[in-house]
């Protein structure tokens, strides 16, 4: 039996990530996402930098859709978690999308407003977690505790977004299951 590549484990969530019914949405999106390149591209769509880290991203090959996808899934999965998306969710997820270059009236942040709005199948976390197990065994440690705090810091702010007093520090049941999913997926 072969063993699955990172690249096909990124096209396989790249996959999950486009979904069928946002076939024009999401063309518009990976075509001008394959259109950029290199390092600041990546540093935009996934708010991070380190430039090791993005080093080693750009020569693993990946590109801005897959680090959208990266950057958005995790924050989807725990907005979800509870069943709904509260109003504090929404506003902490647009406010990241934001910071990676998602605007409003863009293919990707017109998927994101679906996503918002219907739930994205399961499948989609479990693409995510499969990417991430081949990506963290291609970085070294550093690199890995680094993307993971990066991710799982977004996951966590959206997760806070909506519980506690004035909407802080209040992390439900289900939403700490799903950063805890999240974060296992890094470990080697």
């Amino acid at each position: 039996m072969s063993e699955v590549t990172l690249e096909e484990r990124g096209r396989a969530l790249e996959n999950q990530f486009y979904e069928k019914e946002n076939q024009q949405k999401l063309a518009a999106m990976k075509q001008k996402l394959d259109s950029q390149g290199g390092k600041d591209e990546l540093r935009k769509a996934s708010g991070m930098s380190d430039d090791a880290v993005l080093e080693k991203l750009v020569a693993l090959g990946l590109r801005g859709n897959t680090i959208a996808a990266l950057s958005l899934v995790p924050l989807i999965q725990v907005a979800w978690a509870d069943g709904k998306i509260q109003d504090n969710e929404r506003v902490a997820i647009l406010q990241g999308a934001h910071g990676k270059g998602l605007e409003k009236g863009t293919p990707g942040y017109e998927l994101l407003q679906t996503w918002l709005e219907k739930k994205p199948s399961d499948e989609l976390i479990t693409a995510w977690e499969a990417y991430i197990k081949a990506l963290a065994s291609q970085l070294n440690d550093e690199q890995n505790r680094l993307l993971k705090n990066q991710i799982l810091g977004f996951a966590k702010m959206v997760a806070g977004a909506a519980g506690g007093f004035l909407g802080i520090g209040r992390i439900s049941h289900d939403e700490e299951k799903v950063l805890q999913r999240i974060e296992s997926a890094f470990q080697r």
